[in-house]
């Protein structure tokens, strides 16, 4: 430890000692679960970064989702079910849309330049 670690712990102790910690709100209580408990340790710091910037959460599963349903529609060979599946699509990029929009995802410009590259990732210009 050094010096410094060593004076804010004795602060931290001297603090709990005076009872300057009594009454916090939450006392007692568990912690929440981590958001990121899923995901790796080692990514963990890059996947709050790219949240905060909303980058992640939502949408990300229904990108996910329109890339699976996408290797759906060029595997299926039954018509209704293509169909159905182009629907879902339809359905999941206009709340891919509605999310973006929402958030702002392509109004920067360090984001906007990868706003054609994800979609044509996703299969669309």
């Amino acid at each position: 430890m050094d010096f410094s670690s060593i004076i804010s712990e004795d602060k931290i102790k001297q603090a709990i000692k005076d009872g300057e910690f009594d009454g916090l709100p939450g006392m007692g209580r568990p912690l929440k679960k981590d958001e990121a408990a899923h995901i790796p340790e080692n990514l963990r710091m890059a996947y709050r970064v790219m949240k905060n910037a909303g980058m992640a959460g939502d949408e990300g599963a229904l990108k996910k989702e329109l890339m699976t349903i996408d290797d759906l529609i060029s595997k299926c060979t039954d018509e209704n079910e293509r169909e159905r599946l182009m629907r879902r699509k339809t359905e999941n990029q206009l709340k891919l849309d509605r999310l973006a929009g929402k958030k702002g995802m392509f109004s920067k410009p360090a984001s906007a330049f990868y706003k054609d590259k994800i979609y044509n990732r996703l299969g669309r210009k």
